[in-house]
C-alpha cells in the first residue's frame, strides 16, 4: 500500500467539502463568469472561507476590498459581518475598476441577499484609495487586483485600517513564483517587494498562509 498522502489538491477538496461549501448563490456567480466569458480567479472557496472566519475573529464591521471581479470574494466577506440588533450588519467598500463587471456584481450581491450591506465603486483604485478616509476607519483591507499596484495599496492599506486591523492579500505565493529568483516578471517583483515591505515595517506584525495561492495577514499595530 502507497504511504503516499492525496496531495494539496485531494487535502483542499477536503477540507472545501466540509468547512467551505458553496451554496446556490456562491454557485450562481460562479456560473455567471464562465458564462460571461470573465477569468476564473476567484478566490478558491478555502481561501475565501478563511478570510470570513479570519474577518469574524476581530469582529470587523468595515471593510475594503480592492477588485471586485463578479463579487465572489464580497459575498463571504458580507457574510461575515456579525447580526445586528435592528438588521443591519456591516459595510463592505469594494471597488472595481470595469464597469460590466461591477453591475454584473451589483446584481448578483443584491440577489444574494447582502446588497444593502455592499457599496460597488467604479474607477482605478489607484485613484479611489487616496479620496477614502478618514484614517485609520476600516477594520479589515481586502487586495485581490493587478499584482504590480500592490505595494501603492499597501500604502493606502496601512493609512485606512485602525490599529488591530487586519490586512489580507491574495496570490501572496503566486504559484510559487515568488520563490524561483529567475522569476523576474513585473507583477512577480510588485509581490516580492510588498513582502519585504510588510515583513520590515515596525507597524506590522504579518505571515503568509498557504492556503490556496498563499494568503498573506497583517495585523496593524
Amino acid at each position: 500500500m502507497s504511504s503516499e498522502g492525496p496531495g494539496l489538491g485531494g487535502l483542499e477538496r477536503y477540507i472545501e467539502e466540509r468547512f467551505a461549501r458553496e451554496d446556490s448563490h456562491l454557485q450562481e456567480i460562479r456560473r455567471a463568469m464562465e458564462e460571461g466569458g470573465l477569468p476564473t480567479i476567484q478566490l478558491p472557496p478555502v481561501t475565501a472561507r478563511t478570510v470570513q472566519l479570519l474577518l469574524r475573529t476581530i469582529g470587523a464591521k468595515r471593510v475594503l476590498e480592492v477588485g471586485t471581479l463578479a463579487g465572489y470574494s464580497a459575498l463571504w466577506i458580507a457574510r461575515a459581518f456579525p447580526a445586528g440588533p435592528e438588521g443591519g450588519k456591516g459595510d463592505l467598500l469594494t471597488l472595481e475598476v470595469d464597469p460590466e463587471r461591477a453591475r454584473l456584481a451589483r446584481r448578483l450581491l443584491d440577489r444574494a441577499g447582502v446588497g444593502d450591506e455592499v457599496e460597488i465603486r467604479v474607477g482605478d483604485a489607484l485613484e479611489l484609495l487616496p479620496a477614502l478616509g478618514p484614517d485609520g476607519s476600516y477594520d479589515a483591507v481586502f487586495l485581490d487586483a493587478d499584482k504590480e499596484g500592490i505595494p501603492t495599496y499597501l500604502d493606502e492599506a496601512r493609512r485606512l485600517l485602525r490599529p488591530g486591523g487586519l490586512l489580507l492579500v491574495d496570490n501572496a505565493l503566486w504559484k510559487g513564483k515568488v520563490a524561483d529568483p529567475s522569476d523576474m516578471e513585473a507583477s512577480t517583483e510588485a509581490i516580492r517587494r510588498s513582502h519585504d515591505l510588510l515583513a520590515n515595517d515596525p507597524g506590522f506584525d504579518a505571515t503568509i498562509l498557504p492556503v490556496g495561492d498563499g494568503l498573506l495577514v497583517g495585523i496593524r499595530g
